[in-house]
């Protein structure tokens, strides 16, 4: 056996490396899916996921929920700096002497390194997967030496959302009119709930956590509402709010659900496709069967996100126009 020949998904990992390179898979494109992999390679589906894990850690490719694993851009691929490399779970650094684990210097540990590497697995597994022994994994130390910069779960968990909203860039100039505002707002929580699929279901409307970043962005958002009052305006800005966050939950399910099934969004429909035409031919669903012959998936999670926006902005209008009395008692 060639001792120094790479693993498998090393080599499953080359190949598509290889593939972006040559410019056949092209920014945007998606790559092959675990289930793809392990048809292609003969691999087991623990292997097909390390090999995507892999190349999300070089910034080869990037997840987008709902759509899948694609080919990221250019310009994504340098990294994030102080950040603690992800690394699956079970997983160990190349050059590890088997049955030694590298550890992390006490010094070397930081608040901001742990956070980081803690988006990493959230971004990567979802917010159901973290822990801190998960995140001390990645350095390679026991989840104790995670203690002395973060009390516990909660607390870091609080301390990535709102590293997470510090990512947000608003326009300079800022739209003028509020509307526009308010759209530019939704657009850039939505762009947020994207990158990071476990933020929209953490954050709570009815026991709203206290982080003054994602309460900047809201401020910024309703800025140019005039006329209303106080506790209207608030309502206006919440409403907004839960339209993005709850259509944007969506996002860490289909992770999920890829994750445990193997089936990225179009392969699941696919195979739920006799199981809905059995029901269609009941008869008993008239709305749903005026769908048939519609090309392409009619509704997504985009398309929810843009609908709602829209008519949310249209009746907010009646409020802010004078034309409706806004909150009801």
């Amino acid at each position: 056996m060639n001792q120094s020949a790479p693993p498998p998904y090393r080599r499953i990992a080359a190949v598509i490396r290889a593939r972006v390179d040559a410019g056949e898979l092209a920014p945007g494109d998606r790559v092959p899916s675990t289930r793809r992999i392990t048809q292609e390679w003969g691999v087991a589906m623990a292997t097909a996921t390390k090999a995507l894990v892999a190349l999300r850690q070089e910034g080869v490719v990037r997840v987008v929920p709902g759509v899948g694993t694609v080919v990221a851009e250019p310009a994504d691929r340098a990294g994030t700096p102080e950040a603690a490399p992800y690394m699956p779970a079970g997983a160990e650094p190349e050059g590890t002497p088997r049955g030694r684990r590298p550890r992390e210097a006490d010094g070397a540990l930081t608040r901001e390194r742990i956070v980081r590497a803690g988006i990493g697995v959230a971004d990567a597994e979802g917010l159901r997967a973290l822990s801190m022994r998960r995140v001390a994994a990645v350095f390679g130390v026991s989840s104790m030496a995670l203690y002395r910069h973060v009390a516990g779960k909660d607390e870091l968990v609080m301390l990535m959302a709102d590293a997470a909203f510090a990512e947000v860039r608003t326009p300079d100039p800022a739209p003028a009119d509020w509307r526009d505002r308010m759209e530019a707002g939704a657009r850039l929580q939505w762009a947020l709930y994207r990158r990071h699929p476990w933020l929209a279901p953490y954050l709570s409307i009815s026991r709203p956590q206290p982080m003054g970043r994602a309460m900047a962005l809201i401020e910024w958002t309703m800025a140019r509402v005039e006329g209303v009052d106080p506790v209207t305006l608030l309502h206006m800005a919440v409403t907004l709010l839960n339209h993005v966050r709850a259509t944007a939950a969506g996002f860490e399910d289909d992770l999920e659900a890829e994750q445990h099934t193997g089936m990225d969004r179009d392969q699941w429909m696919a195979a739920m496709e006799p199981a809905y035409e059995r029901i269609l031919r009941s008869g008993a669903y008239p709305m749903y069967a005026k769908m048939d012959g519609v090309e392409g998936d009619a509704v997504t999670l985009d398309s929810l996100f843009e609908f709602g926006l829209a008519r949310l902005l249209d009746g907010m209008s009646m409020v802010v126009e004078g034309r409706s009395p806004g909150r009801i008692p």
